[in-house]
């Protein structure tokens, strides 16, 4: 029994065992099934995160880099200075036009970009350029002298030629709150040395790696875990063009998780050259004030005033310098730091045959040699850029304004612009009188031929962006509406020696009021011929021969002329009642000095897209408004105005030169006007005050010194 009993409980305890084996056994299965379980689920999430991630990252990437990838401001062009031989150009105007465009001065010429003088003559390395109608290489020329004429222009087989054309002066990039201030460069037009720097200092192996580089990342921690702080980046290139157009600057491994994603897409879909290409685009390189200088061909521009590919050894080894840190780097803020970089880097290029011997220690003795960052601000005249966008907004159709990237291509003269924008400054000074501090002037510098508008000028502070005097200020225009009235009677069949009395008058309007005009001088000759009349700006006979053609066919003259505005038929119109601003002035009489062709003063010649289609063109379309008999006898009487007549003092202020002109003058010499021109250029010039008080100035004693002085400047440069 015992036997059986002990049997028993033998079994019963295997029984236990074997149940405890089984439960043992039956949680481990059902852990590591779990485990197996929620490893493979979660492999798959993580899988199906990733591909979602991917799709979304790849949308976001394809988004930014198939399409236009920036938004370009418009890039606004002075004219392009035509060289020929016979044409009236000094040498020193040649010479101030290639300073204006940042040619460098040099003993000879290595590159594009450079002028070379020796005695009469002008070598010039001639940057290439998209002109409107064809792209051009750069070209080696040399310009000769004679008398302040170009005698000849030969290349360098020495054979002579016809014309040729510098590249315009970039006068302005129209960027806004919503389009950053860019310049872009396509990868084949930046420099080998650049990209081989570049590469050498940040991303050694960027043509060997899938856009990140797990070794710069180890070595990173590395060297950062010895300094016991973060002194090197393990980022590639492609990682931080990653972070600059898709993520923030914060410092996080979720940030860092997208970088590295984006990163290994990008290199994936995109060629090495197309990386590099977008992010020299991108980079950020300096802080203009609110503004910040992304890409080299604008911190090209921003620190060294020239295009990137104009770059020197030491100017190259700068850029690639700061590019490590803008800021900490900041060349004008902290000059010895940022001149340590560089020369750093001119070693390891010289260490690693980018450079010569010779180049890096011609570069490592050299200066930063920064231009003026003012200078990227203060490119452009306010007064001609506002035309500029009212042109724009009357005349260019709506989708090509807002297209990317454009080329305005205008008629602004830069030599003209700078002779204008002085002649006012400085003049407005002389004419001022000692109790006076608040004397404004206006220019509008127009070509006779084309009837374009050269040069603006709205003010003696002429960097100031606010009101525009030249566009808007519309005062009393006085004796200069007088040449209309005498075109009227030209037109019709008058002749100059046909008579007008100059006696006291009186005449009555509707209401009773009696108007008794009488002449500047308060006396009357009796009888004068109309030419008389004219050149000494006499009142009265101007209004008796206003009266005998008719107020009407003035004033449906006037609209000829291009004045827009609604006129009343006043006889005070005769003499001058009229307001118009002196831009208006200005088209008035541009039919006048075109023979008798009417044609709108216009600043936009043409517009082209980023890709060089021709988008917008001036149209070309005139009409003829007057004889040309009548014309021309008009304009010998306004030639007579200037050596005889109220405009003679040019005789002595400008001898040698020859003019036509007519002054105005208001009442209690309010507004001094002088409207001019020579054998190519009209000059329109006004002097007041903007509170419309007395100037205390005649046409011939205020206007007509600003012209004196922007045509000495003209003649001089």
């Amino acid at each position: 029994m015992s036997k059986i009993n002990a049997l028993f409980t033998f079994f019963s305890k295997n029984k236990k065992k074997k149940r405890k084996t089984k439960k043992k056994a039956s949680f481990k299965q059902r852990f590591l099934s779990g485990l197996w379980s929620l490893f493979w689920k979660g492999s798959l999430a993580f899988i199906a995160f990733m591909l979602i991630a991917g799709i979304y990252f790849d949308r976001k990437i394809e988004r930014k880099l198939d399409g236009p990838t920036w938004t370009l401001p418009a890039q606004v062009y002075a004219r392009p200075l035509l060289l020929a031989p016979g044409k009236e150009l000094s040498q020193q105007s040649l010479i101030k036009e290639l300073q204006l465009l940042n040619y460098r001065p040099v003993r000879s010429l290595q590159a594009s970009g450079q002028y070379a003088v020796n005695n009469q003559q002008v070598s010039i390395y001639r940057r290439a350029f998209d002109f409107p109608n064809q792209p051009e290489s750069a070209v080696r020329i040399t310009v000769h002298f004679s008398d302040n004429k170009i005698a000849a222009i030969k290349n360098t087989q020495a054979q002579s030629l016809a014309s040729t054309r510098l590249d315009p002066l970039l006068l302005e990039r129209l960027h806004s709150d919503t389009i950053e201030d860019r310049v872009f460069v396509p990868f084949e037009r930046i420099p080998s040395l650049f990209i081989d720097t570049l590469l050498l200092m940040e991303d050694r192996d960027f043509y060997h790696h899938q856009g990140i580089s797990p070794f710069a990342i180890v070595r990173a921690f590395i060297v950062n875990f010895q300094a016991g702080r973060t002194v090197q980046g393990g980022s590639t290139l492609t990682q931080q063009l990653a972070k600059n157009l898709f993520l923030t600057q914060d410092r996080s491994l979720w940030r860092k998780f997208q970088e590295a994603y984006i990163a290994v897409l990008m290199d994936y879909k995109y060629s090495k050259d197309a990386i590099l290409e977008a992010y020299l685009n991108e980079v950020y390189l300096a802080q203009n004030g609110n503004a910040g200088i992304y890409g080299i061909g604008l911190a090209s521009d921003f620190y060294f005033a020239r295009p990137i590919n104009e770059l020197r050894v030491e100017q190259i080894a700068l850029l690639v310098a700061i590019i490590k840190g803008p800021s900490y780097y900041n060349p004008r803020r902290n000059p010895e730091r940022a001149s340590a970089r560089r020369d750093l880097v001119l070693r390891l290029m010289v260490e690693n045959n980018l450079i010569s011997t010779a180049d890096y220690k011609y570069a490592v003795a050299d200066q930063l040699n920064l231009s003026d960052r003012r200078a990227l601000d203060n490119r452009a005249n306010p007064a001609f850029i506002s035309l500029l966008h009212r042109e724009l907004q009357t005349k260019v159709p709506s989708g090509v304004r807002k297209s990317s990237g454009l080329h305005i291509f205008t008629s602004i003269d830069p030599l003209a612009q700078r002779n204008a924008e002085l002649a006012v400054h400085n003049g407005v000074e002389r004419v001022e009188k000692k109790d006076q501090d608040d004397l404004q002037g206006a220019m509008v510098v127009s070509d006779r031929r084309y009837a374009e508008v050269r040069a603006l000028v709205s003010g003696r502070d002429v960097k100031f962006s606010g009101f525009n005097r030249a566009l808007d200020a519309n005062r009393p225009i006085g004796s200069l509406v007088k040449p209309a009235v005498y075109l009227t009677a030209l037109d019709a069949g008058y002749d100059l020696d046909y008579r007008l009395d100059d006696k006291e008058i009186i005449l009555k309007n509707a209401t009773g009021q009696r108007w008794k005009p009488k002449n500047y001088s308060r006396k009357f000759r009796g009888e004068v011929s109309l030419e008389e009349a004219l050149v000494y700006s006499l009142n009265v006979p101007t209004v008796n021969l206003g009266m005998q053609v008719g107020l009407s066919n003035i004033i449906n003259n006037l609209h000829k002329m291009g004045v827009k505005e609604k006129i009343k038929a006043y006889p005070s119109l005769v003499l001058g009642s009229l307001s118009l601003s002196p831009f208006q002035v200005a088209q008035m009489y541009q039919p006048i000095t075109m023979q008798g062709v009417y044609k709108p003063l216009s600043l936009i010649r043409s517009i082209l897209s980023k890709e060089g289609e021709v988008l917008y063109r001036r149209s070309n379309k005139a009409h003829k408004v007057f004889s040309q008999q009548a014309v021309a006898q008009l304009t010998n009487t306004l030639h007579k105005v200037t050596t005889q007549g109220t405009a003679r003092s040019l005789r002595w202020r400008n001898q040698g030169q020859h003019f036509s002109g007519k002054t105005g003058t208001t009442n209690n010499l309010n507004d001094s006007w002088f409207l001019g021109f020579d054998a190519d250029e009209v000059v329109t010039t006004w002097v007041g005050k903007d509170n419309n008080k007395s100037a205390g100035l005649t046409g011939s004693s205020g206007a007509l010194v600003l012209f004196s002085d922007y045509m000495k400047q003209k003649k001089g440069s």
